[in-house]
């Protein structure tokens, strides 16, 4: 199956890319190109597309990436139905919107919940000193019970 793709070239940090037709079992950056039908410069948004060689290869069934499509598109060459258009607004969807922290749910403020521990500790303060005096004198009702024996 032939594909319409991007092929990278240019100097390193300074990227343009070639507008090529290649089988799909290809890699872009090495293989052999069926046809060259444009190039494209994304520093100065710079286009060229040899309009009639394109439609000529999507007529056949060559299928363009999305990026090519929509370059494709902007310089006048008539898609297929079939062809899957860019669409910015879907190219930005988050997955599990459900587990951002923005859409979790609201939790209580920070000084609600600093005092309830507060209030919480001075409570239970004395009924541990209680229950540490009672321990201690079933202890020692144990202890003065085993040598009565």
């Amino acid at each position: 199956m032939l594909v319409i793709r991007l092929q990278r070239q240019g100097k390193t940090h300074f990227a343009t890319y070639r507008i090529v037709v290649q089988d799909s079992r290809r890699h872009p950056s090495s293989g052999k190109v069926a046809a060259q039908i444009g190039s494209y410069n994304p520093h100065s948004k710079e286009v060229t597309v040899n309009a009639e060689l394109a439609q000529k290869y999507l007529d056949n069934g060559a299928q363009p990436t999305t990026r090519v499509a929509k370059i494709l598109k902007d310089n006048g060459v008539k898609l297929p139905s079939w062809v899957e258009e860019f669409d910015a607004k879907g190219a930005k969807k988050i997955r599990n919107a459900e587990k951002l922290r923005k859409n979790q749910p609201k939790e209580e403020k920070v000084e609600e919940v600093a005092e309830t521990p507060a209030e919480e500790v001075v409570e239970e303060t004395p009924a541990t000193e209680e229950t540490a005096e009672a321990t201690e004198t079933a202890e020692e009702s144990t202890v003065e019970e085993k040598p009565a024996e």
